[in-house]
């Protein structure tokens, strides 16, 4: 435990030393010190609906990308696929697919794939600010692979290599990203926690060509700045204070420390039917867009022989962004 506890002060220590050593500072909040915001989209139903506070509790294909170390938790003796969709803001819309399979007694491997869709944009200009007669294209893309392994009974760890890609007309970002993930079971009243950091790798320049119309003519631009990922290190607890006969209620509290924003804390709480039906809640504290109201999300299991088919709803309404709604289904083969 002692360990354990080391290695995330040890963690913490060079993550924010690497964070203030890259990044600029840019007030208390560091709003806007990364690109490849897609990364911050939760992608999954039920976590959006516990207010993103997941890191201790996810034992889904979702840990993909909440934490690796938590595709541990599976029950899966052949594979566990997940696939999401997310109706976003603007008509954009985000899709998430994931594969976890044990090859292993302990081990345990998993492929996710993520993207963010918009529709074809007009192209404008500051000469000509009612279009081009051109659309503009964007495109974003996450492929991730990862590794878990089970070391005790009650604690395991994960990793994750990723490409991410990021397009805006001619102009594309390429880079290698990495997560890593760790998950303890404490045990009492089924109390555990989790720590990630996630989204780290090297600074990057776009690739392209960019055609500037000015006074003087049109100038050809394929010289930019540096970008960094929006990396974010997080700590979770969970634990059921209900847990006896068919009902079950699990509480969750998580801090999320960003490079490129304020800290927020989020809290959580789903209860459970006879572990088929599940209600869920959540409120993020701190975050730049409010809610309207808390999220709300629900969740049934349909166990079938070697099968199970779980199928999840979340609805988050922001403030400004209006509702944005997210499906998720699943289905384990043991």
């Amino acid at each position: 435990m002692l360990r354990i506890l080391l290695f995330i002060l040890i963690g913490f220590v060079c993550y924010t030393t690497r964070a203030q050593d890259v990044l600029p500072s840019f007030g208390s909040s560091r709003t806007g010190g990364s690109g490849m915001q897609f990364l911050k989209i939760a992608p999954d139903a039920r976590s959006t609906a516990m207010g993103g506070a997941v890191i201790g509790l996810v034992n889904d294909v979702s840990a993909l990308y909440w934490n690796p170390a938590g595709i541990t938790g599976l029950d899966t003796g052949k594979v566990s696929i997940m696939a999401s969709h997310t109706r976003y803001f603007a008509n954009n819309t985000v899709n998430f697919a994931g594969v976890v399979f044990k090859p292993g007694k302990l081990s345990y491997v998993g492929i996710s794939v993520m993207s963010l869709n918009f529709a074809d944009m007009d192209e404008t200009t500051e000469f000509q600010p009612f279009g081009t007669g051109r659309k503009v294209n964007v495109n974003n893309t996450l492929i991730g692979l990862t590794y878990a392994k089970i070391l005790t009974q009650s604690f395991s760890f994960g990793m994750t290599g990723k490409w991410a890609h990021e397009a805006i007309g001619d102009v594309q970002t390429n880079d290698i990203l990495f997560d890593l993930g760790l998950k303890y079971n404490i045990g009492l009243m089924g109390s555990r926690f989790g720590v990630t950091f996630s989204n780290f790798g090297m600074n990057v320049s776009p690739e392209g060509n960019v055609s500037i119309l000015k006074l003087s003519g049109i100038q050809k631009v394929n010289n930019f700045s540096e970008v960094s990922a929006p990396a974010a290190f997080r700590v979770g607890v969970a634990f059921d204070p209900i847990n006896k006969g068919i009902h079950k209620l699990t509480l969750a509290g998580q801090l999320n420390h960003p490079t490129d924003n304020n800290e927020t804390f989020s809290t959580g709480a789903e209860y459970s039917l006879k572990r088929l039906l599940h209600v869920r809640t959540g409120w993020e504290f701190g975050a730049d867009e409010g809610y309207n109201f808390p999220p709300i999300g629900m969740g049934i299991k349909l166990p079938y022989s070697k099968y199970l088919l779980s199928f999840d709803y979340s609805m988050v309404s922001k403030q400004r962004l209006g509702n944005l709604n997210r499906i998720t289904l699943a289905l384990t083969i043991r």
